[in-house]
């Protein structure tokens, strides 16, 4: 069985205390690997690592670091046909999702990142007879925590930005989906990033995770995940006034006007629901609904939904997958059963499909639909993260605020409207970090990506996220 070794200062390593957790093919529910289970001395020595590394990796110019990320990134494209694979049957997700959005964009953010790093720069104000300008540092070494549902690709969001910034990097995946972060490990070390440099530690978010964020040499912690253990966090990281960056949980509103266009809407209201079998945490799973267009909009979104093929991973014209584990498709089914207590009618799907051969045990939830839900209900107030939308009519931009607002989160949002003027109006008074009008996902590195509420702390993207891994320090010059 293929196992899954922790990378510490250049080099593929065991876990210290030889202890192994299983690793699961969502696809037919049975394990195929084995990924190390790390506790405290593995993040440790990760850390003695990534210290050792640091005086040189801030030392170079930020043109030198981003040479390098910039070959990391080539690394990346030439072994795509690979890294596909890893990613689809680590997750579960449609292997041309992963080769038309996963990989390419794991590659793009060590590209633009490898760009940025040389065109980083600091602030300078004059004033009477005085000049100010900020210097700004690498922190040391960052601890990078990413989730499960697209490995690579917040994998590497996550740790280029802090490595452009000329941090070194102690990084930890899901335990569920440790493939391409491995394989990444060594993409790196081949495209010439120093030993040290990069550390990948797998485990348990209880044991590896947890001794990462209380590390005392760890100052900067950069986390995405749900908002119960974002909490945690918070409150373990909080005593020792390390820096958080927290991108949460959400549970983010589709807002359809009578006036949108038609078709453009339908079919941005259902890859925002379905997309990756609806594990992104900016899926549109409330979808809230003009009521003159209401029954037509419904019908149609139904009649999408049931179009999506369900099926193989391997399979091209499979559009969505399974489930990335058994714990958490149990999860989903629950949501379900949930639903019909309170009242909600399913229009299509509800059932774990019946697949044959190979498929038989996997964990499948076919697109669902479900109406008849009021916003107060826990169906459309939790987070359920899988491909399960809700439909509700409102009437006016004030109904339709209050319902998309009416939410623990503010993580994202869309609208569909052709009068500029209500998508502005809406758009200003929307409780959301991100906000797109008549588009979804359509996503542009240079700008902040974050929530609000319960959706997290802190932004991500662009100069913001080097920012974040870099101490400022202000030189007031009078002269």
């Amino acid at each position: 069985m293929e196992r899954f070794a922790n990378f510490i200062g250049g080099e593929y390593t065991d876990p210290l205390g030889g202890e192994w957790l299983p690793v699961y093919e969502p696809a037919c529910g049975e394990a195929y690997a084995e990924v190390a289970r790390s506790g405290a001395d593995d993040v440790d020595a990760a850390v003695a690592a990534a210290r050792e590394a640091f005086p040189a990796w801030a030392g170079l110019s930020g043109l030198e670091r981003g040479r390098l990320l910039e070959r990391v990134a080539q690394g990346i494209e030439a072994r795509l046909d690979e890294l596909v694979a890893m990613e689809s049957r680590d997750s579960g997700k449609p292997e041309a999702l992963a080769r038309r959005v996963d990989i390419p964009r794991a590659a793009l953010n060590f590209r633009f990142y490898g760009a940025a790093a040389g065109q980083f720069a600091s602030e300078a104000h004059t004033g009477p007879g005085a000049v100010n300008f900020t210097l700004r540092s690498p922190v040391g070494v960052a601890g990078c925590i990413s989730p499960w549902n697209l490995p690579l690709y917040l994998f590497s969001w996550k740790l280029v930005p802090a490595l452009a910034a000329g941090c070194t990097v102690v990084a930890k995946p899901s335990e569920w989906t440790p493939a391409t972060a491995t394989r990444l490990a060594g993409i790196a070390r081949e495209a010439g990033l120093p030993a040290g440099v990069l550390n990948v530690v797998h485990g348990l978010g209880a044991e590896a995770g947890r001794a990462l964020v209380e590390h005392p040499e760890v100052p900067a912690v950069s986390f995405t995940g749900g908002t119960r253990t974002g909490a945690e966090i918070a409150g373990r990281a909080a005593p020792a006034f390390k820096r958080l960056s927290l991108e949460l949980g959400g549970k983010n509103p589709t807002i359809v006007f009578a006036d949108c266009d038609f078709e453009k809407a339908v079919a941005g209201a259902l890859r925002a629901a379905f997309s990756n079998q609806g594990e992104i945490c900016l899926c549109g799973s409330r979808i809230l609904i003009e009521r003159p267009l209401y029954e037509r909009f419904r019908d149609a979104f139904v009649a999408g939904a049931k179009k999506l093929r369900v099926g193989d991973p391997r399979d091209a014209s499979t559009d969505v997958g399974a489930l990335v584990s058994e714990p958490h498709y149990r999860k989903v089914l629950g949501y379900l059963d949930l639903a019909r207590e309170e009242g909600g009618h399913i229009l299509c799907g509800g059932e774990a499909p019946a697949l044959p051969g190979r498929l038989a045990g996997g964990w499948f939830v076919p697109p669902t639909v479900i109406e008849g839900l009021g916003n107060d209900c826990r169906t459309n107030q939790e987070e359920i993260f899988g491909p399960v939308a809700t439909l509700v009519p409102f009437d006016g931009e004030e109904e339709a605020l209050a319902l998309a607002n009416g939410v623990r989160y503010g993580l994202a949002a869309s609208l569909w409207t052709e009068n500029g003027g209500r998508a502005l109006r809406v758009a200003e008074r929307l409780q959301a970090g991100l906000i797109w009008v008549n588009c979804w996902m359509l996503r542009d590195l240079r700008t902040p990506m974050g929530g609000v509420k319960d959706s997290g702390l802190g932004h991500e993207g662009g100069f913001d996220s080097m920012r974040f891994f870099t101490d400022a320090r202000n030189v007031c010059l009078a002269y």
